[in-house]
């Protein structure tokens, strides 16, 4: 009880806080901390994403938890690099984050699409730091075999113009970052503790490659439920109403499955 008292006070002083900087290692990262609930809720934005990409949900969030939100080392208003970072490297940042900040309690992770990458290393590496894990349309390491499975020849021929279009775009090769990962890691070593992931498996009428053909979504659906499942709290929400960007297509849904999740830690 004085654990959660002493966050509380922490956290109720930093609310209202406008965005801020804080040192971490030797960079300073842009962060905004808001809410005063007893649970605490830390979003993890998408490749080259500042804390912005949170707009839509951010002070929804802050109605039921404290919520912190921040731009990743590179991103936003945090310190300009052109050093490559891996998925590994941006959790250990997190981790000392949530240090730098004083927050003792193990977090609830809210992730979207490369943040999904970063989450689930910083879960596996830092189990006693989060106690749940909410991923919106995640990357993975696996969606090359997609592209490949539909057309070998095609598929190889769009990861190529992937990948140079990823360094031509000067984001750190995070593309490079995890689909050069073998073997391919399905994260075993993460702790038993709520798992949600939201796929969006929308069609679209004029496909850029093969990743977005009416074969490639449904294959992606079931490769995230697959995933999901094999956790004994782990959950699926398959959504045909929300394009990559889920808390901006669909920001009620986001908030009902955070809701599920902190109702259903409320209850441990």
């Amino acid at each position: 009880m004085k654990l959660v008292l002493l966050i509380g006070l922490v956290f109720s002083f930093a609310s209202s806080a406008q965005p801020a900087l804080m040192a971490v290692n030797e960079f300073e990262l842009e962060y905004e901390i808001a809410g005063s609930g007893k649970h605490i809720v830390l979003l993890e934005a998408g490749a080259g994403a500042g804390m912005t990409d949170w707009d839509p949900v951010f002070n929804r969030i802050a109605e039921h938890a404290t919520v912190i939100r921040y731009s990743r080392v590179g991103n936003g208003n945090s310190t300009a690099i052109k050093r490559h970072f891996t998925s590994r490297d941006y959790a250990d940042y997190a981790s000392e984050l949530l240090t730098k900040l004083a927050v003792k309690q193990p977090v609830i992770v809210v992730a979207h699409s490369y943040g999904g990458s970063i989450a689930r290393d910083f879960a596996a590496a830092y189990p006693q730091q989060i106690k749940a894990l909410l991923m919106l349309d995640p990357s993975s390491e696996h969606d090359v075999d997609i592209l490949r499975a539909i057309n070998l020849e095609q598929g190889n021929r769009e990861i190529a113009q992937i990948k140079l279009d990823d360094m031509a775009e000067g984001m750190s090769n995070q593309y490079l970052d995890f689909w050069s990962k073998r073997p391919l890691p399905n994260y075993p070593q993460i702790k038993d503790m709520p798992v949600t992931v939201i796929a969006s498996v929308r069609q679209v009428e004029n496909p850029a490659n093969l990743f977005f053909t009416d074969q490639g979504r449904q294959m992606w659906g079931e490769l995230w439920q697959g995933w999901a499942n094999a956790f004994p709290q782990g959950k699926a929400v398959l959504t045909a109403n929300s394009g990559h960007y889920v808390q901006f297509d669909e920001p009620e849904l986001v908030i009902a499955e955070l809701m599920a999740l902190l109702h259903k830690l409320d209850k441990e």
